[in-house]
């Protein structure tokens, strides 16, 4: 652990620096990788905690690798990376890739994220408003799900997206229960009405929506994924709008 740099009341960017200097990660868009520390089990014998992440440093990074971590009041993981003191190590294996962005000719994106399900989605849009990237085409828009503002993760930098390529990226907050009397945002939930008037519809030529977030709501929205983790069934909310697995995917 080489740094950390708090982001609100329980979550903080971690960065970790990798036993090289100008070692790449090699993590391409979007992927995971699999997080691990090992604990004592009650029989005495080694056993291991073990969760996946999302990087959130940038694809070029060298030396060096970032995860937006909050800490959950049952998160055996994220309280222990939350407690980890720098210099201190924490095994990583990866990557996984998830969903292969590289060479992707999908020119309409929709997002549904809740909280730190953001950071598959960061990947997406950081690589599509690259400025190496050639791609003038593809519109990105963020139904982005939190429970009060200070929650909202990483606003700066999808606020300057959205100022700086206003006709290919909108992001549209939700607040379960803002704080501020003059919020601006949608208040509530992510519902039908709003994936309807916002979002790429089934119909939409080379169109993809991307969802990530809490697993109820992943299932409410989408269905849950397969007990072996594979993207299961499209159900719940999108396969009521008329989606399918062709154009909705699950991180």
């Amino acid at each position: 652990l080489e740094n950390i740099e708090k982001i609100n009341h329980n979550t903080s960017l971690f960065r970790f620096a990798l036993p090289e200097a100008e070692q790449h990660a090699g993590l391409p868009v979007a992927s995971c990788v699999i997080t691990r520390y090992p604990i004592t089990k009650k029989d005495g014998s080694t056993g291991y905690v073990i969760r996946p992440y999302t990087p959130t440093s940038p694809e070029e990074a060298r030396g060096y690798v970032d995860f937006i971590v909050k800490s959950y009041p049952d998160g055996k993981m994220s309280k222990h990376i939350h407690n980890l003191k720098v210099g201190e190590t924490l095994d990583v294996k990866g990557p996984i890739p998830k969903y292969n962005w590289e060479g992707s000719t999908i020119q309409n994106v929709g997002m549904i994220a809740g909280g730190t399900g953001i950071t598959p989605m960061l990947q997406i849009i950081r690589k599509v408003f690259s400025d190496k990237s050639t791609d003038d085409k593809t519109k990105v828009t963020l139904v982005f799900a939190n429970q009060t503002e200070d929650d909202i993760l990483l606003k700066d930098e999808l606020d300057k997206y959205a100022a700086q390529y206003p006709n290919r990226f909108k992001v549209v907050y939700v607040l379960d229960k803002p704080q501020q009397a003059n919020w601006e945002g949608v208040k509530g939930f992510v519902t039908p009405e709003l994936i309807k008037e916002h979002l790429p519809t089934p119909e939409t030529e080379s169109s993809i929506v991307f969802v990530c977030g809490p697993d109820p709501m992943v299932a409410a929205l989408a269905g849950p994924k397969a007990k072996d983790k594979s993207q299961g069934e499209v159900s719940g909310v999108l396969k009521a709008l008329g989606y399918g697995s062709e154009n909705v995917y699950k991180f």
